[in-house]
């Protein structure tokens, strides 16, 4: 775009003065927290009118293809719009992203002519630009007094391009920003109605799920007693498959109790030991199924009694020891223990000899509905197992985390303290 070059005018002291008042001013009307953008512009227009002695005016801005007014001396034109094709001395300039002075608009056969309001026939119109763009434009017109307007007068107007390109910058920004909020609230609104539909499901599916559940595991138990031979192992495999069902129910149920700050933990002193060997008795029959050995770490002699809400620290290690049947190779082997860390924590661990886990999916493995895809993954799960292990950890003040490197296997960890 062609630069814009005019002779710009030496002002007097008392006129330099006047000129740092204004800009003051509208300093001052631009850091106004309280102040519409509106009302911004409204203030801006009338400080620059002031300073130029003229009694009208306008700021117009350029959106789609057509002016608007903004804020005018007249307020009954704010809104009025202008095709940039009209024979308008603000349409010109921004056609010519040029400052236009002319003495008498009358005589000027470029325009159409004016209505009956004007006291005098002289105006100043100048582009508001922004990165070699026309944003916007200020016009002035009817100066007060005997004086009619001069061409000097319009480097004086374009003293204040700069800060009333701010101003419409503002606006604009306060509309994407006013946009982008309503877009997140109405995003927001349907996430949480998701979220609820989703809670409502689970409810829903829990409670339907619990009474057939619990039927098929009594009715398996009664057969347990009247079966023998190879239909026995047909009978075991369907026990552990209601079992792990019914620890995928638990987990739900638990997971929404956990998130909503309902689960209470019922604290009791308990047994390592007896806690990790009670863990590898209920998986054992499924390890064996997929041909996995469960190994069982020998403990320290010394290592105390840890008061934990035993039911969920039971169900932590039960997912643990699942998940990493999940993905572990078949003839290889699952190991399972626990240290003491420090004199003040207890570390459970279950380490497999599985593919590993990429360091990417490592950040965002205990999350929510969170699986890794794997072609030796032969069970189907929820995502929520290794999540309820992360939360019910840390309603222990624990921490949970995975070491792993790919093609050597996984080690996943949890510590609490010792009460």
């Amino acid at each position: 775009m062609e630069k814009i070059q005019w002779n710009e005018v030496q002002p007097d002291p008392q006129q330099c003065n006047r000129l740092l008042k204004s800009l003051f001013q509208i300093t001052d009307v631009m850091n106004a927290r309280k102040l519409t953008h509106s009302s911004m512009m409204d203030r801006v227009l009338h400080v620059v009118l002031d300073y130029l002695g003229v009694e009208q005016g306008s700021l117009m801005v350029l959106e789609k293809n057509k002016l608007v007014v903004r804020a005018a001396s007249r307020p009954e034109i704010i809104g009025h719009k202008q095709t940039l094709t009209d024979d308008s001395v603000a349409g010109w300039v921004v056609r010519h992203a040029k400052p236009l002075f002319i003495t008498d608009i009358s005589q000027d056969k470029r325009f159409a002519k004016r209505e009956g309001i004007y006291k005098k026939d002289s105006l100043l119109s100048a582009p508001v630009i922004h990165k070699d763009q026309v944003i916007g434009v200020i016009n002035a017109s009817d100066k007060s007094g005997g004086k009619d307007l001069l061409k000097d007068d319009i480097s004086y107007l374009l003293y204040f391009s700069s800060l009333i390109l701010w101003t419409f910058i503002q606006e604009t920004l306060h509309k994407k920003i006013s946009a982008q909020r309503t877009t997140l609230k109405k995003r927001n609104s349907e996430l949480r109605h998701q979220e609820e539909m989703r809670s409502y499901l689970n409810r829903m599916l829990m409670h339907d799920l619990k009474t057939p559940l619990s039927e098929v595991v009594a009715n398996l138990d009664i057969l347990s007693y009247s079966i023998s031979g190879e239909q026995k192992e047909f009978l075991e495999a369907a026990q552990l498959g209601c079992d792990r069902a019914v620890r995928m129910v638990a987990n739900l149920v638990t997971t929404d109790m956990i998130a909503d700050g309902k689960q209470q933990l019922l604290y009791e002193e308990t047994d390592c030991l007896s806690l990790v060997g009670e863990a590898v008795s209920s998986i054992k029959g499924l390890a064996r199924i997929k041909g996995i050995d469960l190994l069982q770490q020998e403990a320290a002699p010394d290592c105390p009694m840890i008061t934990v809400d035993r039911t969920l620290m039971l169900r932590v290690l039960q997912n643990l020891l699942t998940n990493s049947l999940s993905y572990t190779y078949p003839d290889s082997a699952i190991t399972v223990g626990f240290n003491m860390v420090g004199k003040n924590h207890i570390e459970f661990f279950v380490q497999d000899q599985g593919p590993g886990i990429p360091p990417a999916q490592q950040e965002y493995i205990f999350d929510k509905y969170a699986r890794i895809s794997s072609k030796q993954n032969a069970l189907v799960g929820t995502g929520l197992g290794l999540h309820f292990c992360k939360l019910a950890v840390e309603l222990h003040n624990g921490r949970i985390g995975v070491q792993s490197a790919e093609g050597n296997g996984s080690r996943f960890f949890f510590k609490i303290p010792i009460k």
